[in-house]
């Protein structure tokens, strides 16, 4: 991980983290539509000025364009909480900017003194003016933690004249956190959300928080599995104060990535009814959610639900006055959890939380006799491309060093290129949906094209916006609940994302793929070339494996 430029301050985030073991009481405010001094953003400016310095909250997290829809950048509220000494946490999210808006904004908020930095994906926007906007996603939340990491160890400017030298700007020292989703219902989901954790947090991520859930097994599984598999960075639980309209809005999946069950909808809803509309009772199951993510070993809370400083302090005293041991109770109570959902360990019986032993399901599922009929139903696209890489587009393939000796040939010979350009279409575009974008990510991702088959082109892994394996924009698989069945097949899943960051070169669209493979001009190259400096003894780079109801997809 990045250093930081120099040694944190006492009170801030990252000295709490790293140097304390105190428990962090964190809280989301959303900002709104709307110039600063209106009414609904005066509410909310006025909220984070009672929260600013008050007991026992330490850190203030603010939504960048919550659900997709236009707000007030997070900054604005933030500066003067920062003015105010508040720790701030800005949510950083990457479907309103290219790479350069990301660099641009990242340089703002480190001369504002924003240090701490939520890297998300975002959610697909959903309005804006006249209609749909149109969404970015030039990069990801791993590539926006590659850029911060880069930044903090100096970025290096290449020179404008030939021939000289590059130079270095001044470090940064963002203090980098990631989103991460345990609360999904199928293996193809939940193991790839635990890969791509393993991405962020060797790209940079230095701490973590969870989606919403309600489910304490779940909230257990993702730290034991992170604790066993060198992703031992501290872990905030989400607790969003639920309500009866909330969870019917989670139970129809109105969150990308929120999910209620029916039973814990049936709860709610028989609350609702009484005189308080349930607000008691919820009060309550908030602060035993924070009793059991205190009890698990999380580092603290991320409270969210548009919350007053009343109510946030009801919580947590309610919290504070139980008994030590009560959490053991209240994580039996609180697992609601779909039916046949998946779980990465066993149960243990005498907790109800996660056991040390891996589904035993699962790991028949990764004998000889399970791969086998898992490789048999895979698709002859998958096969075929394999097939290919395998005999021409891996470099130690035996038909690479031709393949490349042609590309050089025929570089210079513009209708020599055509030809072979062509005849690379007609066979990608029928099989794969090829869009033509020139940096191909087929051999990453088991041959499915985030171009014209994910929303937000994902190539460093899935979102957290799926349910029940359907991507959250449209009626379609998610391609990486996809690209993890079809590894599977072949006993290749768990390294699905051991790689470098892929970073899409949008100066290569509409030229050959195939040429910018076999001539160095794409993120394969630069993957070669880190791993070569790998093997020679150098540094390993990075390698591949909500927050909130507006913000959900990491």
């Amino acid at each position: 991980m990045t250093q930081p430029a120099s040694s944190p301050s006492s009170g801030s985030f990252r000295h709490l983290l790293e140097e304390t073991d105190r428990f962090i009481v964190s809280v989301e405010l959303e900002t709104s539509r709307g110039l600063a001094m209106e009414e609904s953003s005066s509410r909310t400016l006025s909220l984070a000025r009672r929260l600013a310095g008050s007991n026992p909250v330490d850190l203030i997290c603010i939504t960048d364009n919550p659900g997709g829809n236009p707000h007030i950048r997070p900054e604005v509220m933030g500066y003067e909480l920062l003015a105010r000494g508040q720790e701030v946490v800005i949510n950083f999210s990457c479907k309103d900017y290219n790479r350069n808006g990301v660099e641009s904004r990242l340089w703002s908020l480190g001369s504002l003194g924003f240090d701490n930095v939520l890297a998300l994906t975002g959610d697909y926007p959903v309005t804006g003016h006249e209609g749909g906007p149109q969404p970015v996603f030039d990069i990801d939340s791993v590539g926006l933690l590659e850029v911060i990491r880069r930044m903090n160890g100096g970025l290096e400017i290449p020179s404008r004249r030939a021939g000289g030298d590059p130079s270095r700007l001044r470090q940064t020292s963002f203090f980098p956190g990631v989103a991460i989703n345990p609360f999904k219902s199928r293996e193809s989901e939940l193991l790839p959300q635990f890969f791509k954790l393993g991405l962020k947090v060797r790209t940079g991520g230095e701490w973590a928080v969870t989606q919403i859930g309600y489910d304490s097994r779940k909230l257990h599984e993702l730290k034991k599995y992170a604790g066993s598999n060198g992703m031992d960075i501290p872990l905030i639980g989400s607790v969003f104060i639920l309500n009866a309209p909330a969870a019917r809005l989670f139970n129809r999946s109105g969150i990308p990535g929120v999910t209620v069950s029916d039973d814990l909808l049936q709860l709610a809803e028989k609350h609702a009814r009484s005189e308080d509309r349930g607000r008691a009772y919820f009060e309550e199951f908030a602060a035993k959610q924070v009793a059991v993510l205190r009890g698990i070993g999380y580092r603290g809370v991320y409270l969210s639900g548009r919350l007053p400083l009343s109510r946030i302090r009801r919580v947590l005293d309610l919290e504070a006055s139980f008994g030590p041991d009560d959490w053991r109770d209240f994580a039996k109570e609180i697992q609601y959890q779909l039916p046949g959902e998946f779980n990465y360990y066993e149960r243990d019986p005498d907790t109800g939380l996660a056991s040390d032993r891996i589904n035993r399901g699962y790991l028949e599922s990764k004998s000889p006799r399970g791969l086998k009929r898992s490789r048999s139903s895979a698709p002859l696209a998958y096969k075929a491309g394999r097939a290919a890489h395998n005999l021409v587009f891996d470099p130690v393939a035996p038909a690479y060093r031709l393949a490349r000796w042609l590309y050089r040939r025929v570089d210079k010979r513009r209708r020599a290129g055509t030809i072979l350009h062509v005849a690379e279409q007609a066979i990608k575009i029928p099989m794969f949906g090829c869009q033509d974008c020139g940096d191909c990510s087929l051999p990453d991702i088991a041959y499915l094209c985030p171009e014209s088959q994910c929303a937000k082109n994902q190539r460093n892994g899935p979102c957290g916006g799926s349910h029940a394996g359907q991507c959250e924009v449209g009626d379609k698989r998610c391609i990486w609940v996809k690209a993890y069945e079809r590894t599977k097949a072949y006993g290749e899943e768990d390294g699905m994302l051991d790689r470098p960051v892929v970073f899409k070169n949008g100066a290569l669209r509409g030229t050959s793929a195939w040429s910018n493979a076999f001539l160095d001009r794409d993120h394969s190259a630069r993957a070669r070339e880190a791993r070569t400096v790998t093997s020679e003894g150098g540094v390993e780079p990075a390698k591949a494996g909500a927050v909130q109801p507006g913000d959900t997809s990491n």
